[in-house]
């Protein structure tokens, strides 16, 4: 939709205008009346050409109107000279960031989170800025709530599923909410540089009782990779044992040393070592 505008470099602009100004005054002193005449058209010209200026400053756009029309866009920095009888909208092209309120919504799993994000963007489409929506920045603030709360009910807090992202994975959970605010805001001529989750917590009312929750969770899943380990060393020492004939275990002792094993690798506290001097069957 952008497009650029006429111009012509303001300076050169100034001089012409300077120049009508002064041949003007010459005609009006010493041209009789059709000198007079000449005059107040030359004057009228340069009234016209003085409109037509603009100061643009570095990453500054000016959206050009004409009687209602959009002509073009102008980004060159320095004073520059469009059309007469233009309004020119400035639009800022810096970057620009801005953090969300702290909006409060249930996760995936319905339990109430508190979220906010920042928002890194810049505007990429003057034109598309200034005429597809009343106000891009309210626009962009409101379409970056709404993601926010799009991306907090569709992941859980917290997952202990690897193949399930949860709102902790900040990476990923960063990129996947930048992609859904660059989709929003491409309409308003919006360019999303950077979203990022910078508040992430459970809802006051319930934050103790979760926080219980996921210390028990982080337990029972430590418990479970311990278990998990143990039982393969388990199996590994019984291979090696049998592969290489050190001994020969009957079943009983077998299930004996299993238990020991378990007992010493699944322990939560240093276990002490006790030597059976006689026989496991007496």
């Amino acid at each position: 939709m952008e497009r650029r505008a006429f111009r012509l470099n303001g300076f050169l602009a100034l001089l012409g205008a300077l120049a009508l100004a002064v041949v003007a005054g010459l005609l009006l002193l010493n041209g009789g009346v059709s000198g007079l005449v000449l005059a107040i058209v030359l004057g009228l010209v340069v009234l016209l050409v003085l409109t037509g200026f603009a100061v643009i400053n570095p990453n500054e756009a000016n959206v050009v109107q004409f009687m209602g029309r959009y002509v073009g866009t102008v980004t060159d920095p320095g004073l520059q000279w469009v059309l007469p009888l233009t309004t020119k909208r400035k639009v800022t092209l810096r970057v620009r960031n801005f953090e969300t309120a702290r909006l409060k919504v249930n996760d995936a799993d319905g339990n109430p989170v508190e979220i906010a994000a920042v928002v890194v963007y810049k505007v990429a489409d003057a034109a598309r800025a200034v005429f597809s929506v009343d106000d891009y920045e309210e626009y962009v603030s409101i379409q970056s709530e709404a993601a926010v709360r799009h991306l907090a009910t569709t992941h859980p807090y917290d997952s202990h599923e690897e193949s399930r992202t949860s709102l902790r994975d900040g990476a990923t959970v960063a990129e996947e909410l930048t992609t859904e605010l660059r989709e929003r805001t491409e309409l308003a001529g919006i360019e999303v540089l950077e979203a990022r989750i910078t508040h992430l917590a459970y809802a006051p009312e319930i934050a103790q009782a979760m926080l219980v929750r996921q210390q028990a969770a982080q337990v029972v899943a430590a418990r479970t990779r311990i278990v998990e380990g143990a039982v393969g060393m388990v199996q590994l020492a019984l291979d090696r044992l049998a592969a290489e004939g050190v001994v020969d275990l009957d079943e009983e002792r077998k299930a004996q040393m299993v238990s020991n094993l378990l007992v010493v690798l699944c322990g939560d506290r240093a276990t002490q070592p006790v030597v059976n001097a006689g026989s496991l069957y007496a």
